[in-house]
């Protein structure tokens, strides 16, 4: 019997719903959320992302800033535009679009920014909460991934979880958020042994490692949930995930789809960071 699709889509437009009516309250309150987004050069990927997000803010309320600079801009001038929007009161939230051009410390330009306002949940400060188990600002692809297993119905806790990918931005922190719900937690990456006799144990299947169709059918357990947060574009120009969708979808119990899964999750969380982090620049 084929998998239960997770619409992404379907769920991100009933939390935009949530947060539109959460901007309401706020703008009676005289509080008016705000985005600023940093984008440095001309990445075309980038360029489409950062267009999404400021398309979100539009539909929800959230005010929204864009500021595009040259690929030659300096760590100087990009650290002190942090700085100095860390100090503006209708900024709630700053967001610098990544990956930065090659000569720039992407981490350093990171802890510059406020940890109240760190919407994408990468500064140290919020890393550290998310680790001790204290509240704070998540990374988005990892919280919307949360929302997305709840929606299958599947319980974290007591489920053998399995997350294949050790990035800061969403291996390491959905691994902590899966133990959170105490789910029995286990990480691969590219020096893990026998990579399928791993993920054929999980009740919960999370990959995040950018290589297309990398998780086939043989490798899941039947009946699993299985989360793709891969996109990557083949030669003929299409758009498919980590894991083989149209096989595991044979055997899985529910599935995303690429696309139309992980992505509409992420930006939906963001727009909820951004609110959040309103709430947390006002105490």
């Amino acid at each position: 019997m084929a998998a239960q699709i997770i619409d992404g889509k379907a769920l991100a437009a009933k939390i935009r719903d949530e947060i539109k009516r959460e901007v309401q309250e706020l703008n009676t309150d005289g509080i008016y959320p705000g985005l600023a987004v940093i984008l440095v050069g001309e990445d075309p990927a980038s360029q489409i992302y950062v267009r999404n997000k400021h398309r979100a803010c539009q539909g929800l309320g959230i005010k929204s800033w864009q500021y595009n600079l040259p690929a030659t801009t300096s760590q100087q001038e990009l650290v002190d535009l942090v700085k100095s929007l860390n100090t503006k009161a209708e900024v709630s939230g700053i967001l610098v679009q990544l990956p930065l051009p090659p000569h720039l410390n992407a981490e350093a330009v990171i802890e510059t920014i406020r940890p109240e306002k760190d919407v994408d949940g990468f500064h140290p400060v919020n890393q550290g909460r998310l680790l001790a188990g204290l509240p704070g600002l998540v990374p988005c692809t990892p919280a919307g991934i949360m929302e997305l297993i709840k929606e299958s119905g599947v319980r974290v806790e007591g489920s053998e979880c399995v997350v294949v990918g050790r990035s800061n931005i969403v291996g390491k922190p959905q691994a902590l958020l899966l133990l959170q719900q105490n789910g029995t937690v286990t990480v691969c990456h590219s020096r893990t042994k026998n990579l399928g006799e791993v993920t054929k144990r999980a009740d919960i299947l999370v990959v995040a490692v950018g290589k297309a169709r990398l998780i086939t059918k043989e490798m899941v357990k039947p009946g699993a949930v299985v989360i793709d947060v891969g996109t990557n574009r083949l030669p003929d120009g299409k758009l498919v995930g980590d894991v083989d969708f149209a096989t595991v979808s044979q055997v899985a119990g529910a599935i995303t789809p690429v696309p139309g899964g992980v992505g509409p999750m992420t930006i939906a969380m963001l727009m909820k960071n951004t609110v959040e982090a309103t709430r947390l620049v006002m105490r």
